[in-house]
């Protein structure tokens, strides 16, 4: 059964309104070795606008591979985002006052547009910069921080380590900071929900658990430490100087930053009355609408997107009742939810081996992704890809699945990571489904391949739009049937429950911050359209509540995609090829959806001539 990429109710969607800036004439031809130069000149002063904004986060420059202020975490004040909004206010004045968009070529005044859009919707949201909670569900410095140190700061000399040393030490600062803007929020009346604190909690206890904090085996980053310095090149009384200082870090500032974060949790979870949508907030319907913009850069409203939802979720269950048929399920599709939730024929064991065994599959899928690529892509992404599972110390404020990029010098993997916390609640007819979304031929294609781009500035190679990147994610899910990666009726049930999980984000993400729905009636609603597991159906609510309107981007973007496929298979008839579609969706990085719209239609009047 071939899952069609229209969707059954896309003749339905209203059209996606962009909330990017309108196009602009097409200009007169200008002589090529000026307008060339101009685009030279463009790019330059783009790529340095953003290594001037690169400058202003330590933390961004590690995650990029770069060792520039390697001894220093970001400022977590509330003097950072005003700072960086001067500065793009700034750069962006600069741009208009000595480039003409006449004068450039067709990509580089996508470039002018895309920085013009991304500075006007920064500025737009700056107002609503307090009402984000610093720690949540979704994460915190207390977890971020350990996962920059461990995954992303390289040590590679003594200096590193020193470096690696001075960060430690400069936690307490940031959990001064972020304990100050927690305490501020509680001030002002906005306070996490009563979901936040015991996952935030026990989260961040597991970093501080272990050697050099207490007796037993070393603690997460105090392993890491000694596993880098254990690999220098160096004398053994420098290594031996280089654990001390560590241990002294970990066992001083570092702990005591942890301390002043429990303590704010301690002296703010009292305040808070349960658990709420962005309404309930000061100018929280401006807020969540600002939020809308952001994550499908459409002017879709709430209700909207929310009826949009509900057509998707009603569309998906259908397809999914024919594969209850196919495989000769005689009960109700509640049913059929409740036997792939409930019987251990669709679980791993709850051990190593089972997650071995997890992994093992991810990976398999992955490979003959990898094996059937070159007949659905014209260009792969040249970045290795690596299955991973969570570390066990942010397995309970890390989401079921998610991928981190490469490293911009090619020296780390794209990294697909799972959350294998309870094995009881991972499905096996899901494994294929995700692994085509966060991996291949989902985020890896798409992100990797964007960071190897030539010829685009680097604000375009490193940055994106939800709407897009989620869209482009859930979009190969579906393109993976028709790469052969599902095996069985299951494995395609798998995929329509992921695909059904994103439309149930619509509902939700709009119904709890619009409609003012409970956590109990977003779970209700949840479990009864999907055979999604209880604890990750409570996970995927609670990051609800906590990251307003960025769910609403899987479904809006995927839609987009599918729409424009359609169209291009319809108006190119034989002279379409999957394999220049995919170039046309992929080969500009990512793109506001209007932005995208035009690209394609670039391409389809190309293949016309």
């Amino acid at each position: 059964m071939r899952l069609a990429f229209t969707l059954m109710l896309l003749s339905s969607v209203p059209l996606i309104q962009a909330s990017a800036p309108a196009p602009q004439p097409a200009p007169a031809p200008e002589p090529t070795t000026r307008t060339a130069a101009q685009d030279a000149a463009l790019l330059a002063f783009l790529d340095q606008a953003y290594d001037e904004q690169l400058n202003l986060s330590p933390e961004s420059q590690t995650q990029l591979g770069l060792k520039t202020n390697y001894d220093r975490l970001d400022d977590y004040t509330d003097a950072a985002p005003l700072r960086a909004e001067a500065l793009a206010e700034r750069q962006l004045a600069a741009m208009r006052a000595r480039f003409q968009p006449a004068q450039l070529s067709e990509s580089a005044r996508v470039s002018y547009r895309l920085f013009e859009y991304q500075v006007e919707r920064d500025r737009d949201s700056l107002q609503f910069r307090k009402l984000r909670f610093p720690v949540s569900t979704n994460g915190s410095p207390a977890g971020d921080i350990p996962v920059l140190l461990i995954n992303n700061h390289k040590v590679d000399t003594v200096a590193d380590a020193q470096a690696y040393v001075a960060r430690l030490r400069d936690t307490e600062r940031v959990m001064r900071e972020v304990a100050a803007t927690m305490r501020e929020q509680a001030a002002a009346g906005i306070v996490p929900n009563a979901v936040n604190f015991a996952p935030a909690r026990a989260d961040a206890r597991a970093i501080v658990t272990g050697a050099p904090f207490d007796a037993g085996a070393d603690s997460s980053v105090f392993a890491d430490f000694r596993k880098k310095v254990g690999a220098l090149n160096a004398p053994a009384a420098v290594k031996a100087q280089l654990m001390t200082d560590g241990s002294a870090a970990l066992t001083g500032p570092f702990r005591r930053g942890y301390d002043v974060l429990f303590a704010a949790l301690d002296e703010i979870e009292p305040k808070s009355k349960g658990n709420f949508g962005a309404w309930s907030l000061p100018n929280g319907a401006a807020y969540y609408a600002d939020r809308l913009k952001t994550s499908t850069s459409t002017n879709l409203s709430a209700d909207q997107i929310h009826a949009l939802g509900l057509k998707q979720v009603a569309a998906i269950r259908q397809e999914m009742e024919a594969v209850k048929r196919e495989v000769g399920f005689t009960g109700t599709l509640e049913q059929f939810f409740d036997r792939i939730r409930t019987d251990p024929a669709f679980k791993y064991p709850n051990t190593a081996a089972g997650r071995e065994q997890y992994l093992g599959d991810a990976r398999a899928v992955i490979a003959s992704v990898m094996t059937a690529a070159p007949r659905y892509f014209r260009t792969l992404p040249k970045a290795p890809l690596e299955v991973r599972a969570v570390e066990k110390w942010r397995e309970g404020t890390a989401s079921t699945a998610f991928y981190n990029p490469p490293s911009a010098d090619g020296s780390r993997p794209g990294i697909y990571y799972v959350n294998l916390a309870d094995m009881t609640q991972t499905q096996k007819v899901q494994v294929a489904g995700i692994a085509a979304h966060e991996g291949a031929p989902g985020h890896h294609f798409q992100i990797a391949r964007q960071q190897e781009l030539v010829a685009i500035p680097k604000f375009r190679k490193f940055g994106g739009y939800g709407a897009y990147i989620e869209g482009w994610g859930l979009y190969s899910e579906r393109l993976a049937n028709e790469m052969g990666v599902y095996k069985d009726p299951y494995a395609r049930f798998g995929m329509l429950s992921l695909q059904v999980w994103r439309a149930i984000r619509l509902v939700l993400d709009t119904g709890i911050h619009s409609k003012r729905w409970t956590r109990e009636q977003a779970i209700a609603y949840f479990k009864a359209n999907s055979s999604v597991s209880d604890k990750d159906i409570a996970r995927e609510v609670d990051r609800y509540f906590n990251w307003p309107g960025q769910a609403t981007s899987y479904m809006v973007g995927q839609l987009k995609i599918a729409e424009l496929r359609a169209r291009a298979e319809r108006e190119l008839g034989p002279r379409f090829d999957i394999r220049d579609f995919h170039e046309a969706v992929l080969s500009q990085g990512a793109l506001p959806l209007d932005v995208l719209d035009e690209q394609v239609e670039r391409y389809i009047a190309a293949r016309r001539k």
